[in-house]
């Protein structure tokens, strides 16, 4: 589905979230073994960083080289260039398959169709997404114009899945019930808008007009911030799919 993130590779790895330790502990906890993990789409592998613990071993695969280049090096993780419709494991050899913010690029019958072949039975599936940012109601309104407006001709097509909720993607499997969860920051200006520079649409915007669209965003971001150094807590309501083979 096209490579979306490998010119800002190092910028996604410096300035993304993180999945708070609650969520990865519950993922963790819909495997019925804890020998091998599959991370799916794992960019520069923060998901897998934080499945390791729970896991003798966890496969990372990707298909963008300068995202796997920037990943954090684990003992238990082993990264591979691979897509998600096709993988190296052997099959009934995985016992959680994950997919962190990236299932929306996938062809979901040939995925799934990988997935049952790799999962041992019973075996989990978690796939989850985040979107719109929620800051402060004086800030909300000036990052979503942003993000909904002014970057809305350079969003891919397929991140109408993120948008939806995931809503309309298939998902072939016994349903777990998922708690709410969110991810939350403490982030200054300047780490904020290093976010934003990761974002596909960013990019795409640079490539086809070639002008950058974030000092102007910038700008108007800063005055309703307030001081640069100010931290605020960034917080994204989780998205997630979760059920079993």
């Amino acid at each position: 589905m096209g490579d979306h993130f490998s010119r800002q590779a190092d910028t996604y790895r410096r300035y993304r979230p993180h999945y708070p330790a609650p969520f990865l502990d519950w993922v963790a906890a819909l495997a019925p073994r804890r020998d091998l993990a599959w991370d799916v789409g794992t960019g520069n592998g923060q998901a897998a960083v934080g499945l390791a613990p729970h896991f003798r071993r966890v496969f990372a695969s990707d298909l963008s080289l300068p995202q796997l280049a920037a990943a954090e090096t684990v003992s238990a993780v082993s990264y591979g260039l691979a897509s998600a419709e096709s993988s190296p494991l052997a099959a009934a050899s995985v016992d959680l398959v994950t997919v962190a913010q990236a299932l929306h690029w996938f062809e979901f019958d040939r995925f799934w169709s990988e997935v049952r072949r790799v999962l041992r039975p019973g075996g989990g599936v978690v796939a989850w997404c985040y979107e719109r940012a929620e800051i402060s109601a004086v800030i909300d309104p000036v990052f979503l114009r942003f993000h909904d407006e002014t970057m809305a001709p350079y969003w891919p097509d397929r991140r109408a899945h993120v948008i939806s909720g995931y809503r309309n993607i298939p998902f072939p499997f016994f349903p777990v019930a998922t708690p709410g969860f969110a991810l939350s920051s403490q982030w200054d200006l300047e780490h904020l808008l290093g976010y934003v520079a990761s974002w596909s649409a960013v990019d795409r915007c640079r490539q086809r007009t070639g002008i950058d669209p974030l000092p102007g965003f910038a700008q108007e971001l800063a005055a309703a911030w307030g001081p640069r150094d100010q931290v605020r807590e960034i917080r994204w309501p989780l998205t997630v799919l979760a059920g079993r083979a």
